[in-house]
């Protein structure tokens, strides 16, 4: 009889446990970092100029780091001589990036209680909660929390730009 229970679960939440199972799978590991931008595919400017910095190792590294990743679309933003200018200075490209990291795993549940966050670059950056809307400087967070094994990559819909680099 209490296989019968399981047959008579709806089928939305059946059609649930096995999504939830199959997200388990062992391919479904987590990756660090790196390898966590890589796989999503929206990251290919971001990835490009980390390896140009030279900043692959230290994203690869222990952590924890939050990384605010700006998608391929938000580095289209940017003015294409602006990124040329990066490009050929390889420590002003290094700054803008690691304006970018926060050390530790900072959840979305924690960065909505935080008003400004000190940068791996040494500046910080503001943090302003407006209804579901989180802003790092004047970006917008548009996914939050893609775990990885050496911290966490929460995406942003533009490049944030240390106050001397505007």
């Amino acid at each position: 009889m209490k296989n019968r229970w399981i047959w008579g679960l709806p089928a939305v939440l059946l059609a649930s446990a096995l999504i939830g199972y199959a997200g388990m799978a062992p391919n479904a590991e987590k990756k660090d970092i790196v390898d966590t931008a890589v796989g999503a595919g929206q990251f290919k400017t971001l990835v490009k100029l980390v390896q140009e910095a030279g900043l692959v190792d230290a994203l690869r590294g222990e952590g924890p780091f939050t990384v605010f990743a700006p998608t391929d679309e938000a580095f289209a933003k940017l003015p294409k001589a602006q990124v040329d200018a990066l490009l050929k200075d390889k420590e002003a490209l290094r700054q803008v990036l690691l304006y970018h990291v926060v050390s530790g795993k900072v959840m979305s549940k924690d960065v909505v209680k935080l008003r400004s966050a000190k940068t791996l670059q040494g500046q910080n950056i503001n943090i302003r909660v407006q209804g579901n809307t989180v802003r790092i400087n004047d970006a917008k967070v548009v996914k939050a929390d893609i775990e990885c094994t050496n911290g966490v990559i929460h995406v942003i819909d533009k490049v944030i730009l240390p106050p001397n680099r505007k």
